[in-house]
Parts: C-alpha cells; structure tokens; sequence
C-alpha cells in the first residue's frame, strides 16, 4: 500500500461530525495520546520486567500514522509531501544522508 492509497482509507474513518477545529483537536490529542503508549510500554518493558512486545508497538505505530494522515489532511498535506520535505531537511542537517555527531551538534536549522 502506498501513502496515497493509505491516506485516502484512513481519512475516509474520521468522525465525519466534527468541523475542522474538532478534526485538528482530535488528530493532534490523538497523537500525543498514542505516542504517550509507545513510550508507556517501552517504560514497562525496560524498567518493570515486561516483555517488549513487537506487535503492540506496530499496532500503536499504526494509530500514530492515521492521527498524523488526519493532521495532514486537515492543514492541506498528503503524507507523501511531509514524507519527502522530511528527507530534505535531513539530508541538509546530514550531508552524506548519514547521522553524524558532528553535524548534529552544529545543525543549521536551529
């Protein structure tokens, strides 16, 4: 599946009730929300003797992605297009297309 065809789905689910305020609201707290449960199993899985568990973080790695889709969306963005200005800018912080301490601590788009 690619961006376009994922995007266009994974809109087509959004609570169609909502105006543009209650779809900006709801995609940005739903980021948070399930960014905050990557985090919260990672925290069991390094410091209370939980199994890492692949398949959950996929499945909220997933979530995240749609909450994304439905903020780009809503500000006129196609996943493809944040995609690709992403890859630029970390091309321009990292010359070689390579993560380099260096340029890293001298990065020009602070």
């Amino acid at each position: 599946m690619d961006f376009l065809e994922y995007s266009n789905k994974a809109v087509a689910t959004a609570n169609k009730s909502l105006d543009w305020d209650g779809l900006v609201m709801n995609a940005a707290l739903g980021l948070t929300g399930e960014a905050g449960e990557v985090s919260d199993h990672i925290k069991k899985w390094k410091f209370h003797g939980h199994k890492l568990d692949e398949q959950h973080i996929k499945k909220e790695l997933g979530d995240i992605l749609w909450y994304v889709n439905l903020m780009a969306d809503c500000v006129g963005f196609d996943l493809e297009e944040i995609a690709a200005a992403n890859i630029a800018k970390l091309y321009k912080r990292y010359k070689n297309g390579e993560f380099s301490v260096e340029e890293s601590l001298n990065r020009g788009d602070k």
